[in-house]
C-alpha cells in the first residue's frame, strides 16, 4: 500500500522560506512522477510544482516560478518543496502526489496523480 507523508509545514512571515518534505512508503519515488498541489479555503485545488521519473524535468507555474524548487532524493525517498520569498497568498495546505501513469516528463494535471499525502499547512502572515 502506497502512502506519502507530508512535513515541514507552519507559519512563516512574508518574505521567509519553508522546505516542505513527502516521504513515500510502499513504493520508490524514482519510480515515478511527483508533484505538489495546494488548496486554500474556499478555492480550488492549484498545481504548485512537479518532477519527472528521473528528476531531469520540473515544471513550475508562473505563480510559484523562480521561488519554488522541487526535488527527490533517492536515497530518503523523499521529495521536496523549497520555498522561498514566501508570500500570503501561499498560505495553503500543500499535497504531496505521485503520478505512477506518467511515464515520461510531467504532469500539472491533479486526475493524473493517483495517490496524495494528507496535507500540510502553510501559513505565510503579512
Amino acid at each position: 500500500q502506497v502512502q506519502l507523508t507530508e512535513s515541514g509545514g507552519g507559519r512563516v512571515q512574508a518574505g521567509g522560506s519553508l522546505r516542505l518534505s513527502c516521504t513515500a512508503s510502499g513504493t520508490t519515488i524514482t519510480n515515478w512522477a511527483m508533484g505538489w498541489f495546494r488548496q486554500a479555503p474556499g478555492k480550488e485545488r492549484e498545481f504548485v510544482a512537479a518532477i519527472s521519473r528521473s528528476g531531469g524535468i520540473t515544471y513550475y507555474p508562473d505563480s510559484v516560478k523562480g521561488r519554488f524548487t522541487i526535488s527527490k532524493d533517492g536515497a530518503q525517498n523523499t521529495v521536496y518543496v523549497q520555498m522561498n520569498s514566501l508570500e500570503p497568498e501561499d498560505t495553503a495546505v500543500y499535497f504531496c502526489a505521485a503520478a505512477p501513469r506518467v511515464r515520461t516528463g510531467v504532469s500539472s494535471l491533479a486526475r493524473e496523480y493517483d495517490h496524495w499525502g494528507q496535507g500540510t499547512q502553510v501559513t505565510v502572515s503579512s
